[in-house]
């Protein structure tokens, strides 16, 4: 008897050890170990995440998750979120990380690390081609399609009050007076530009002016510096090889340009 308590104490003794053991292991010894990168993405959420035509996950955010598990050697399990549960997926171990469009907030970084920025979201100025308009002086003799009370509406009003902004009631009516001619350019966001890209490729709409500018982040488990260490490591080496402008242009239609670190 008394040798069947010393060997379940020892058992119990182990256990413990083992598990402790594992939550004290960074995120990305686990990650090489298993050789599986499980990754939150969106779905509903184009041009970042959405289902295509292949019935498959596409986007942004799913090129980026492919971009990681290549350079790590691993393979991806892309895990789908909505916006309300892509942090708790980290919190509870459900996903090694959030490629979700994630935005950084102070509240959100008490309980989540991030990576560097890996993509742009913003409001801008499009137009195109041949239309000069690089900066906000050049916007005073153009005229340029946005939606009336919108948040590009207010940017434009106060970053280029000398443009000749023309008001709609609707994004639709926006657009539709863009692509019709009836103005020069338009105030639209990251996902409206995109998703005007993905329906024709080869529609003429270049970015021209930025209005203001959110980028996107990974989300990963609080405490795993190491794998922090990594994605960086990864994603500064896409960004000056250029890789993570070109998702950018084909997604949305304009390079990632200077992300922030």
């Amino acid at each position: 008897m008394r040798n069947r308590l010393v060997s379940a104490a020892l058992l119990g003794a182990l256990t413990l050890f083992s598990i402790a053991a594992a939550q004290a292991a960074d995120a990305l010894d686990i990650i090489m170990q298993q050789k599986n990168l499980r990754v939150a993405v969106p779905v509903d959420y184009p041009p970042y995440g959405f289902v295509g035509a292949s019935m498959q996950p596409q986007g942004v955010d799913i090129d980026v998750a492919q971009l990681l598990g290549e350079k790590l050697g691993v393979k991806v399990t892309l895990i789908p979120v909505t916006g309300p549960n892509r942090v708790p997926y980290l919190q509870t171990s459900k996903a090694d990380m959030t490629i979700s469009s994630l935005g950084k907030t102070a509240e959100r970084a008490k309980v989540i690390d991030y990576s560097i920025a890996y993509a742009p979201f913003f409001d801008a100025v499009f137009g195109r081609e041949a239309v000069k308009a690089g900066n906000f002086d050049q916007l005073a003799d153009k005229s340029v399609a946005v939606t009336r009370g919108s948040m590009q509406d207010e940017e434009l009003s106060r970053l280029a009050p000398k443009a000749q902004a023309k008001r709609f009631e609707d994004n639709n009516s926006t657009i539709s007076a863009f692509l019709s001619g009836q103005t020069d350019l338009v105030a639209i966001g990251t996902t409206v530009a995109g998703a005007l890209k993905q329906k024709n490729p080869n529609l003429d709409l270049h970015l021209k002016v930025i209005l203001s500018n959110a980028p996107c982040y990974v989300g990963l488990p609080k405490g795993n510096p190491a794998l922090v260490a990594k994605v960086n490591e990864i994603l500064r080496a896409a960004k000056a090889d250029g890789t993570l402008d070109k998702i950018s242009q084909k997604w949305l239609g304009a390079p990632a340009g200077d992300l922030p670190e």
